[in-house]
Parts: C-alpha cells; sequence; structure tokens
C-alpha cells in the first residue's frame, strides 16, 4: 500500500488529502500537525476549516483510510511521498520585508523530513513558494539525507475557497513539475498515478521544476489583476454614469476574455493574491526587473484603493463623520461559502471606519467574534503564522460588537455595509430592516448583490460599487484618502509648519465663493494649523453647491500649490504662499450649519 503523509492540516492540506483519500481507498493517507487542537478538530464533528461538502468527505474516508495526527515524525518516517503545506508568510523584517516569502517554516520541515527518513522518499511542495524554492530544499535534504534519495516535486494547488471540493473533485488541470531526470521523472509518474484515479490524463500536466512553481504566482497574479482591472473600470464608471455591471458582461462576452472574476467589488482578499504578488514583485526585482515589478505592485494598489475609495465614500455620504454612528457590517470572510478572514478587505473598511470614530455591529455566518477581534487587531502579516505563534490581542476593539443576527446587526443602525456575498443576505427583509434603522438610512454594496431599486423605493439611500450614483451622493464626492484603512499610505498629506515666506503666522487657506454670476467675494478663514475645518467647509460645499474646481492651482483639492495669485472684482487680490486647499463653490458663505463648525476659527474676514 502506497503512504502519503502530508505535513499541515490548514485550508489546503486538509482538504486535499481528504479528497486523495476517498478517490485512492488503495492508499494511506495522514495529515499530521503540530497543532493539538487543530487535529483535535479534524478528529471531531467540528472541523477547523469550513468548507461545503468537505465534512462528508472526510466522515466517509476518517480513521479508514484517512488519519489525523499529532505524531508527524512517525508518518513521515513510514510514508512514500510526503506533500509540504506549512505556511509561506511574508516577511515582516529583514531582507525584502513585505514582499519576499518566508521560507522558514519550509526549510524546519525539510530537516525534520531528512532527520527521520529511513527510506528514499518523494518530497511534494503543496505550499506557494518562490521560483528555485525546490533547489533549496533539495539542498538542505541532499546534505542530510544519511545516504537516502529525495526527490524533489512542485505540485501547487489551483484551489478557491468555498468551492474547494468541487475543484479537487473536478479540476481544471493538474500541474506537477520535477527534474527532468529518469530519477525526476519516475517521481512525477508516481504521482502522477496518484491524480489518475480520478483525474483524466489530459488534465494532467508535466513540466519542470522551475515552470511549475512559477505557475501557481502567475496564476493568481492574473486573477488578482482580473479583479483590480474590474475595479478601476468601477471607479470610471460612477464617475461617467456607467453602469460596470453591464460593462462587464460586455467585455466578458468577448471569447479571448471571457466573464470569470469580472464582478466589482470593495476588493479581493484570501490567503494567496495580495502575498503571491508581493513574492512575484520581489523575484521580479532581484532578478533586474524593476518595469515588471512596478507593473504588477499597480494591482496591489489599486485593491487598496478600492478599499480607500469605499470607506471615503460611506463617511462622505454621511455628512462626512460617522464619528459615534452605528454601521452594521454583513460579511467578514473575504468571500462567501468560507470562514477564512485573510486579508479580507473587510479588516481594511472596518479599521478605516474605526479611524473615524464609529460604533461597528458585525455579523458572518461563519466568523468568530474571536477571529474578528484578533483581525482587527493583529498587525499586517502576522495573520499567516500558525495560530500558536500569532501574537495575542492586548485588548478587543471597544467599539465593535459582534452579533449572531443580521437584523440585530441592523438595529438602530446609521448604516448598513455589505461586505461579504453570502447569499443570506440577498433575502433580508429590508423592510424590517429599514424601520429599526436611523434616518436616513444608509445601504453600502461592496459586493453589488442587492436590488439597489426596491431598497431606494423603501427609503433607503444606496451606493452600489460602479453603478450610477443616487442624486444625494453626487454632491458628496468620496475623493480624498483616509488615513485609517490599512492600504497603501496615504503620501499626500496636510503641510505643515510655516510656509515659506511667512513670517509670524501661517497663511490662511482660501475658499472663493460666487453669490451671482458677475460677482466674487473671497473669504479668508485663518485657522488653527492642523485642525480639519477646510474639509469640513468643503465637504458641506459640496453638498449645497452644484460644482467644486481648483482656482489657479495644481495638484490636488487635497494638496495645492498656486502658480497664481487668486485675483476677485474689484481689483482685489489674495497672494498665497505654499501648499493651501483652494477651492471655488457656488452658493452662499457660511451658512448657520456651518457656524457651529467654526468655533475653532481665529479670525474670520471678509474681503470686498
Amino acid at each position: 500500500m502506497v503512504k502519503i503523509c502530508c505535513i499541515g492540516a490548514g485550508y489546503v492540506g486538509g482538504p486535499t488529502m481528504a479528497v486523495i483519500a476517498l478517490k485512492c481507498p488503495s492508499v494511506e493517507v495522514a495529515v499530521v500537525d503540530i497543532s493539538i487542537p487543530r487535529i483535535n478538530a479534524w478528529n471531531s464533528d467540528q472541523l477547523p476549516i469550513y468548507e461545503p461538502g468537505l465534512d462528508d468527505v472526510v466522515k466517509q474516508c476518517r480513521g479508514k483510510n484517512l488519519f489525523f495526527s499529532t505524531d508527524v515524525e512517525k508518518h513521515v518516517s513510514e510514508a512514500d511521498i510526503v506533500f509540504v503545506s506549512v505556511n509561506t508568510p511574508t516577511k515582516t523584517r529583514g531582507l525584502g520585508a513585505g514582499k519576499a516569502a518566508d521560507l522558514t517554516y519550509w526549510e524546519s520541515a525539510a530537516r525534520m523530513i531528512a532527520d527521520v527518513s529511513k527510506s528514499d522518499k518523494i518530497v511534494v511542495e503543496k505550499s506557494t513558494v518562490p521560483v528555485k524554492t525546490a533547489e533549496a530544499i533539495e539542498k538542505i535534504l541532499t546534505h542530510n539525507s544519511k545516504g537516502i534519495n529525495f526527490q524533489i516535486l512542485s505540485n501547487p494547488e489551483f484551489l478557491a475557497e468555498g468551492t474547494a471540493i468541487q475543484d479537487l473533485f473536478k479540476p481544471d488541470r493538474v500541474l506537477i513539475g520535477g527534474r527532468e531526470t529518469p530519477e525526476g521523472l519516475k517521481a512525477v509518474k508516481a504521482l502522477k498515478d496518484v491524480y489518475a484515479h480520478w483525474v483524466p490524463d489530459e488534465r494532467i500536466l508535466t513540466t519542470n521544476l522551475w515552470s511549475a512553481e512559477l505557475s501557481k504566482l502567475a496564476a493568481n497574479a492574473f486573477l488578482a489583476q482580473r479583479i483590480s482591472s474590474v475595479n478601476a473600470m468601477s471607479a470610471l464608471c460612477e464617475a461617467t454614469g456607467a453602469d460596470v455591471t453591464q460593462v462587464s458582461f460586455a467585455v466578458g462576452t468577448d471569447s479571448r476574455i471571457g466573464p470569470k472574476f469580472l464582478n466589482a467589488s470593495v476588493g479581493f482578499g484570501g490567503s494567496c493574491f495580495q502575498k503571491d504578488i508581493l513574492n512575484l514583485v520581489y523575484i521580479c526585482e532581484c532578478n533586474g526587473l524593476p518595469e515588471v515589478a512596478e507593473y504588477w505592485k499597480q494591482v496591489i494598489k489599486i485593491n487598496d484603493y478600492q478599499k480607500t475609495r469605499f470607506v471615503n465614500r460611506v463617511v462622505a455620504s454621511m455628512f462626512n463623520t460617522v464619528a459615534n454612528k452605528k454601521v452594521a457590517i454583513l460579511g467578514f470572510a473575504f468571500k462567501k461559502d468560507t470562514g477564512d478572514t485573510r486579508e479580507t478587505p473587510a479588516i481594511d473598511v472596518c479599521k478605516g471606519l474605526l479611524g473615524d470614530k464609529a460604533r461597528l455591529s458585525i455579523y458572518d455566518p461563519q466568523v468568530t467574534e474571536d477571529q474578528i477581534q484578533r483581525d482587527l487587531t493583529m498587525n499586517k502579516f502576522d495573520w499567516d503564522h500558525p495560530l500558536h505563534l500569532q501574537p495575542m490581542s492586548p485588548t478587543t476593539v471597544k467599539q465593535v460588537n459582534v452579533v449572531w443576527d443580521a437584523y440585530e446587526a441592523t438595529k438602530d443602525a446609521h448604516a448598513v455595509c455589505i461586505l461579504t456575498e453570502w447569499d443570506e443576505f440577498k433575502t433580508l427583509d429590508f423592510q424590517k430592516i429599514y424601520d429599526n434603522m436611523q434616518k436616513p438610512a444608509f445601504v453600502f454594496d461592496g459586493r453589488n448583490i442587492i436590488n439597489a431599486d426596491k431598497l431606494r423605493e423603501i427609503g433607503f439611500i444606496v451606493y452600489s460599487i460602479g453603478k450610477p450614483l443616487d442624486a444625494w451622493l453626487k454632491d458628496m464626492p468620496a475623493g480624498q484618502k483616509s488615513n485609517s484603512t490599512g492600504g497603501t499610505p496615504n503620501t499626500s498629506r496636510r503641510p505643515r509648519g510655516r510656509p515659506p515666506g511667512s513670517k509670524n503666522k501661517s497663511k490662511p487657506p482660501i475658499i472663493v465663493t460666487r453669490d451671482s454670476p458677475n460677482a466674487l467675494r473671497a473669504h479668508v478663514l485663518e485657522v488653527s494649523p492642523g485642525n480639519d475645518i477646510v474639509d469640513n467647509l468643503a465637504v458641506y460645499a459640496c453638498r449645497r453647491s452644484r460644482g467644486v474646481c481648483v482656482l489657479s492651482g495644481t495638484g490636488t483639492i487635497k494638496n495645492v500649490t498656486l502658480r497664481q495669485p487668486v485675483a476677485a472684482p474689484g481689483g482685489s487680490v489674495v497672494t498665497l504662499h505654499g501648499q493651501f486647499k483652494i477651492l471655488f463653490l457656488s452658493g452662499t458663505v457660511l451658512p448657520p450649519p456651518v457656524r457651529r463648525h467654526v468655533a475653532i476659527l481665529r479670525k474670520v474676514r471678509m474681503q470686498e
């Protein structure tokens, strides 16, 4: 009987080995892990991961030819084929920090395999690893082999969480990479014979080691690229009045493109996409390909932009503040039909709203409160280390309440944010939800799963990504970057200190208003450095006015450098130095609602 051992009982190792055991009754499969709680869960009725169909597969095989154990060395020693499916997190320090894959766990596994092995073995890379990793692992095994022969194969997984079991039952392809030597080809055939129990021969592809390793990174990069492409298009659709769903459908009917992965959303997540692209970027940089590296960086930047844009839309729509307002978060997992929260866009969205002092009520049918609190307090990249090595959260986020019912989450809320496309959210009683919410009631659909027109008939103000905007939302631009999300840092910051040419105090920002087509008045607001009064005034003016533009400026409204002075009728001229926020606003000046916001002004003077 062929014996297979898989090191790592996670999202890849567990389901993959369960299906191999089901499809190959003559093969004995052992899944080993050093985590006792995880192995205990695999041996119970409450599996450690949620995946449709997984329970049934495990129950059919467990105790027959499928075993879960913490006795790692015993099963590795007895196995003919050893799969290694351990974490390959992004490095957090040292060379390549923030991009390169950390192969600490892989190297540890390789040294253990070499130490306990007493017979020749085939070692299979199942984790996603950088190109040439097999060469490094081969050196470790060879120098510690004690005369034992090891053959290294690359067999990357191409599973999508939520459909992993179906992907394993009917894979698009199984990729096996090995050395192009007699021993290497023999090892490739041995693994191919395992998959041949249920996978057609034409779907089992064989390549050299390096091609197989790079193919996995390339596949994830291409998929993430499609998501970022349609998300970039969603921003343009909102700006022009186009509908991203219609655009995606039209584009997807082209047989050269196809319809998959063209759904606009709040952003992609999961354990692979961002990590693998960062790894790809690092590999390109190490191989002297900066232009290629920069190309793939843009995929990540657009994803971060999309999350930030969503947060800005929420805040701007709700009168530019969510402070102490209850916001219901429906969905926390990175996609439906999984409880996986790794790199979920919900983390950055929630952190952005919490940074604006919102109170969050979160509901996800498959994510625990402990996991949500851990995600919201954990440092970036710590999530990809084994649970027992992750830093414990010193405190919980007090503004976060995790509930187990969508209606409880939305009760007395000012807004609802849909961040995961769970099917149950499509069938909620939104009339009931509306009746129990604060008014005006907002729905921000980050997955485009609801019928926006029906919700508007109920009374909701609705934002759907990439769809034509409500009249309410059109008057509230959401272009400024939030400094609270976990995405790409905002480098366009408010100028600090005194501008060039000033002596005693900073020059004030200027807001120019038009009371009539033929008359302009310049209003000089002197404010304390560092406060947000100009942002407040600008957003209020955007809501009450027909348009906003920059006068004699360059850059963005957030950060403008004047090249020419601003001229007002009657010959008066206002001259500025340095960088200022300059807005041209139609409408009246400082109506009563705004005056309450300008208590911090030191002086307001008007020039005719």
